[in-house]
This record gives C-alpha cells, structure tokens and sequence, in this order.
C-alpha cells in the first residue's frame, strides 16, 4: 500500500518519509499509515517472537490511535475490544502453529549457517590452490563449483 501511495498519489509524506517512525504530533493520514507500516515491519521481524511489555503498550496504543484516525471509532472499539479478548482454543492453537513454525525455521537456519562457513572455507582453500594448478585444471574445478552452486540455488 505504501508503495502505491509513493508512486501513484500526490499525497505529501510524513516529515521523516515512510520508512521511519512519525513523531507522535504527526497524525496526518501518511504519517498513520508509516506508523502501521514501522511497527509491522518492526514486530514481524521479532528474533525471538517476543517483544517487551512496554514496546507492547506502546505499538499497541499507536497502531490503535492511527487505525481510529484513519478507520474512525468503530475500528477504534474493535482495538480496544481485541486489546483485551480472551484467547479461546482455536486462537491457542494458531499461536502454537506460530511457535512450531518459528521452531522450525530457528532449526532450519543452523543448517544453513554451517553451509555458509564450509562454503567460506572451501573459498579460503580454492583460493590457496589457484596460483600451484595447472590452468585447464582450474577450469574444471571452476566449472564443478558453478555446477554445484547451481543445484542450491531456488
């Protein structure tokens, strides 16, 4: 949405553009959507999925003001309502699915990691190696290498 509004409106931007966080005096409907748009980008990249009492209170309060700014006070009351509504079993079930999830990406990047570091050291190694191999010899370990990166790359 941002990126619409950017390219296709003549909207003016919040004073420090979209991509940081509007001061709390800035309430203009550009500044309401940065702020959604901050604090989105902000909670979703989490490391652990958690996020500290006071942040809470604080996004919480400004994605609250800035959707009754721009939705009015029935989308404020639905806020306020969620603020505090009970999380019933199907919601409890969503938020385990979401720590397996975030579980199994944590598992997933370790693998990754070490790919990283053999792939690094295999470089250090090639690269100690050019300079004592014959040149056809290189080509051929030049072309495998490609070859290789080839099948893990999606």
């Amino acid at each position: 949405m941002i990126t619409l509004l950017r390219n296709l409106t003549n909207l003016t931007p919040p004073h420090g553009g979209y991509d940081r966080l509007p001061s709390p005096n800035e309430t203009t409907p550009t500044s309401d959507l940065a702020r959604i748009k901050y604090y989105r980008n902000n909670l979703a990249h989490l490391d652990e999925g958690k996020i500290a009492n006071n942040m809470f209170i604080t996004a919480w309060d400004d994605i609250t003001g800035a959707i009754g700014r721009l939705g009015g006070q029935p989308m404020k009351q639905v806020c306020d309502n969620l603020k505090t509504k009970t999380l019933n079993q199907t919601n409890q079930e969503i938020i385990l699915d979401i720590k397996r999830s975030y579980d199994e990406m944590r598992e997933l990047k370790q693998p990754v990691e070490s790919l990283k570091i053999a792939n690094a050291d295999l470089t250090v190694e090639v690269e100690k190696l050019k300079d004592t191999v014959p040149w056809n010899v290189r080509a051929c370990v030049l072309f495998s290498k490609q070859q290789i990166e080839k099948q893990f790359i999606v």
